[in-house]
């Protein structure tokens, strides 16, 4: 089918309002002589590595063939990505549901235990007078320190959001036990993924690295990437290149160098990408399986002292009376 038509025929089809726009006005501006690439790149709303593979099929003379690929690709890295969500979902929920009930013990129990233990004129023990302190401060300032809370968190998201904090983000990930390991082969693979599929749509190694470290969420990898692809325009290997930024795992940095030796790149970044996201699955459910039983731990321990301590002045009450 020519690609006027099948533009007009997806312009029709769609029913999302701006992809409807931009399905249009790529249509009109390919009509005037503009190249398929160009047009889509003017529209501002697709994805770099998208525009570089529709680029990549009209100098291949594979436009088909190439997206079929970036079809494959998303399929793949939607399919990752969703099973990371899912198997966060219940350690949130669990999370959330501990914290409301921290909450509820300290700013609504302990208080009531606090009045009834001052109209008692009782002694209490060491650990009492603490929960009943804290929750006493508690509920006096709750609505301020949510409201600081929500503060914080919109604070932090401003400033998240600027190129700095992003990259102070990043290394602070880098440093974390066990998880900073994990996001590191989380965005070698998602880089080995796109880079691949670039090498194989048939952009040069130069550009498919520009392409592949503009698609990557992590503004320190992109920098990094940034210093490679100089090393790699200037003549050293990519295998080189990348050891050089110190966040690659040694391990793929030994697959890309035999992929390079033997002239299989391409094949050799899917191989890195399918390792490290199996690896990365792995690790996660190894991770979680541990959170898990710690969050039910700390909340069994904070249950037990909070009634211990709520309690056990009504125990020394009932032994003086004895």
């Amino acid at each position: 089918m020519p690609i006027l038509k099948a533009l007009e025929l997806l312009a029709d089809r769609l029913t999302e309002g701006r992809l409807q726009v931009a399905a249009r006005a790529i249509r009109d501006e390919v009509k005037t002589g503009v190249q398929l690439s160009d047009a889509f790149s003017h529209q501002g709303i697709f994805p770099p590595i998208y525009v570089t593979s529709v680029m990549a099929g009209e100098k291949s003379g594979s436009l088909t063939e190439v997206l079929d690929r970036y079809v494959s690709y998303q399929r793949l890295t939607l399919a990752a990505r969703k099973k990371l969500l899912l198997s966060l979902m219940y350690p949130s929920i669990l999370v959330f549901l501990v914290i409301c009930l921290i909450v509820f013990l300290i700013t609504f129990v302990v208080p009531s235990f606090a009045v009834l233990y001052t109209d008692m004129s009782a002694s209490l023990p060491a650990a009492t007078q603490l929960l009943i302190a804290v929750g006493t401060t508690a509920k006096n300032y709750v609505l301020a320190v949510f409201l600081l809370l929500v503060g914080a968190v919109v604070g932090f998201r401003f400033w998240s959001r600027t190129p700095a904090a992003q990259v102070t983000l990043d290394r602070i990930k880098l440093k974390l036990p066990v998880i900073g390991e994990i996001w590191v082969k989380f965005q070698v693979a998602q880089f080995s993924r796109v880079l691949s599929t670039l090498l194989v749509g048939g952009i040069p190694l130069v550009q498919a690295l520009e392409t592949a470290g503009d698609s990557t969420g992590s503004v320190l990898l992109r920098e990094m990437l940034l210093r490679a692809r100089k090393g790699v325009r200037e003549g050293q290997a990519l295998s080189l290149s990348l050891s050089q930024t110190g966040i690659f795992p040694p391990l793929a940095i030994d697959m890309i160098e035999v992929g390079e030796s033997t002239g299989a790149l391409s094949a050799m970044l899917n191989s890195v990408a399918e390792f490290f996201e199996d690896d990365v699955q792995t690790r996660m459910a190894a991770v979680l399986g541990l959170v898990e039983p710690a969050i039910m731990i700390f909340m069994g321990v904070f249950v037990a002292f909070v009634l211990i301590a709520l309690y056990l002045p009504i125990f020394s009450l009932a032994d003086t009376l004895r």
